[in-house]
């Protein structure tokens, strides 16, 4: 149990809540990728990846953006862990990272856009 009283009474038990609440520094991380996600272009181009892989210049072209801005972008969700990248080559691919957090946000942005997924 947690030594916290709080100000006001309203009858309603936080204890048990309260002692399970993640650590500041897990809101922090998640805080980091809402970042990531607070710009339309990483939205789609992370949606992209998430149902293909793709070159930078074929990305540019999906998205009707220039290379370097594709390039910025990838770069950011790279370091945000939520796309990976592989390199064949002269070529580099990238797509959604596989783990629960790129799924998750994945299936998130599906409902929010309310848009279904072509083979999924």
């Amino acid at each position: 149990m947690t030594d916290i009283k709080l100000p006001h009474d309203h009858g309603q038990s936080f204890e048990q809540r309260f002692d399970h609440m993640p650590d500041p520094e897990e809101f922090d991380v998640v805080s980091e990728i809402f970042k990531l996600l607070g710009d339309s272009s990483r939205i789609r181009i992370f949606w992209l990846l998430c149902h293909c892989e793709e070159c930078v210049i074929n990305i540019s072209a999906m998205v009707n953006m220039s290379s370097p801005a594709v390039s910025h972008h990838l770069k950011q969700l790279r370091a945000g862990g939520l796309i990976t990248s592989r390199r064949d080559g002269k070529e580099v691919y990238y797509k959604a990272a596989d783990t629960m957090q790129a799924d998750l946000l994945h299936h998130m942005i599906e409902h929010m856009v309310q848009i279904s997924c072509p083979g999924k």
